[in-house]
């Protein structure tokens, strides 16, 4: 494979990693407290052999994904009017309780079980300081304050355990709302808790579909330039082939 053809599947292959990621973007403009995702890719010089009659040594700009990055920005707060709607104003994540281990989310929307149990939309226990929060029947109707203390008819039911990091990008992404990470869980110290309502994804579907089609450009003209390429050589064959 030449120095053309190589160079054209590189920024192929990125193009369609940048790609792959705005079109999950989209796909969850409506999840609550989703974070919008970037590729970072870094240029990867590498040295060529030079052409015939070319000095020096000539080199190759290749295109190499280096990760994602994560726009950890809040969202718009919306009015939903459900009592077990929360979101988090200021900096800050819900513990979760699953069975691969903790959790944490900014997907406020929770529901209860039969159990009476605070769970997400996947069952997984919303925690508290005390562990999985219940609510009895004889709790009626609670109420959340902006501090995260859940009281009810009897008086103060628990508290949400509301965590902070030191690196919030750190955080490795466990399906579209849980994270997972090593780093150690502080209090969150600024995190406003409002009920009725929840944190809508931070992703503005004009700007991503602007760079779908930065992405799609990028993509054709690369694929101009191997077609190009291609051209020139199946020309140069024929020439040759010609001479007698």
């Amino acid at each position: 494979m030449d120095n053309v053809s190589i160079l054209s599947l590189s920024h192929q292959l990125a193009a369609y990693r940048a790609m792959d990621v705005i079109a999950n973007n989209i796909a969850n403009i409506s999840t609550p407290g989703y974070k919008r995702e970037s590729v970072k890719f870094e240029e990867l010089l590498q040295d060529a052999k030079p052409a015939e009659g070319q000095t020096g040594s000539p080199t190759i700009s290749f295109v190499r994904d280096a990760g994602v990055v994560r726009d950890i920005g809040a969202g718009r707060l919306e009015q939903t009017g459900a009592p077990l709607d929360l979101a988090l104003n200021g900096k800050g994540y819900f513990a979760i309780q699953t069975a691969a281990g903790e959790r944490y989310t900014r997907n406020g929307h929770f529901t209860l079980n039969a159990d009476g149990t605070i769970v997400t939309e996947s069952g997984d226990p919303l925690l508290g300081d005390g562990g999985a929060i219940t609510i009895a029947p004889d709790d009626g109707a609670i109420s959340f304050g902006a501090d995260g203390v859940i009281s009810g008819k009897q008086g103060q039911i628990g508290k949400l355990r509301l965590v902070d990091f030191a690196n919030p990008r750190d955080l490795q992404k466990q399906g579209d709302s849980l994270y997972s990470t090593s780093q150690t869980p502080k209090a969150a110290s600024d995190a406003v808790v409002s009920q009725g309502m929840l944190e809508s994804s931070n992703v503005q579907p004009v700007l991503e579909i602007s760079r779908m089609i930065e992405v799609m450009r990028s993509y054709e003209a690369t694929s101009s330039l191997e077609k190009s390429s291609s051209d020139l050589k199946r020309q140069a064959i024929q020439k040759l082939g010609s001479v007698q």
